[in-house]
């Protein structure tokens, strides 16, 4: 029995049943499944994006507290994750799943948007950003990855992902989280299944073996307001990685360490998160 996958269905099924719209739509040939829901808000758009292994399910308990400021709220689940179809994207994945989701914001938002993403979201949405900013209204950033990593931190993060034991899974979890809920160390072992697909694996792959990082450069030329937001109980992603960003995001950008945070605050944390954004968005007159 696929416990974990049971239960996306269950979150998907409640989703649904709260007026959010669950669909799949094509974008260059792949079935992508996204969730939709109109906000009450004057806000621009809310994409959220989520990271390595993650799905749209995720950001699951901040679309109804964002749709109270903001015209609508999409997440996307990327090729090979959540209920959208394995894909890799060819020889450089990365940059596979990186033109899917241009293409869903071209094709599917259709209008600049504040474009939240988590961990290789955070990195995908910088990209975003950088090479299309006729996208991107703002930018929010949480626990991004994407830094320049001395080569035994980034084997070290890659490894992390390689997960073969129930004791390695729980170790994962012990990592994404400030606090890990009990439910989620019991079911530890399950979540190998998340990380072991072959779309999760590619990605690593390419990581491990190309090794590339968002230039300085790009994050340097971000003109639209932009939050980073960094768990004090971060303990993916090194140190190093929020040097990085302090040191090459433009003057005008807001980074916040938030104490009680750590990788994925969405699930975690999530009505703090959606404050952290809709403070932000006051801020940066969104």
């Amino acid at each position: 029995m696929d416990l974990l996958g049971g239960v996306q269905k269950v979150m998907r099924h409640m989703l649904v049943a709260r007026g959010v719209e669950s669909k799949v739509v094509s974008v260059a040939g792949q079935s992508v499944h996204m969730y939709e829901l109109k906000g009450q808000g004057k806000g621009p758009p809310v994409v959220l994006v989520h990271g390595l292994g993650g799905s749209a399910n995720g950001f699951a308990k901040l679309f109804f507290g964002l749709a109270k400021r903001f015209s609508r709220v999409l997440a996307v689940d990327l090729p090979g994750h959540g209920f959208s179809a394995e894909y890799c994207g060819g020889p450089v994945c990365v940059r596979g799943q990186f033109d899917v989701l241009r293409l869903w914001c071209e094709q599917v938002v259709r209008e600049p948007a504040f474009v939240v993403g988590n961990s290789l979201g955070g990195a995908m949405s910088v990209k975003l950003a950088g090479d299309h900013p006729e996208l991107v209204k703002a930018l929010g950033l949480v626990a991004p990855a994407g830094a320049a990593l001395a080569p035994e931190a980034l084997d070290a993060l890659l490894s992390s992902f390689d997960i073969k034991t129930a004791a390695e899974a729980r170790l994962l979890m012990g990592r994404l989280f400030h606090k890990p809920p009990l439910p989620v160390m019991l079911f530890a072992g399950e979540l190998r299944k998340f990380y072991g697909t072959a779309t999760v694996q590619a990605l690593a792959a390419e990581a491990r073996a190309t090794r590339e990082s968002l230039a300085p450069e790009v994050l340097k030329s971000l003109k639209m307001p932009v939050l980073l937001v960094w768990g004090g109980s971060e303990r993916l992603l090194p140190a190093e990685t929020l040097d990085y960003y302090r040191s090459h995001l433009p003057s005008h950008a807001q980074v916040r360490v938030v104490e009680g945070f750590g990788h994925i605050p969405q699930v975690e944390r999530p009505e703090e998160l959606a404050s952290q954004l809709v403070r932000f968005a006051d801020e940066a007159g969104l």
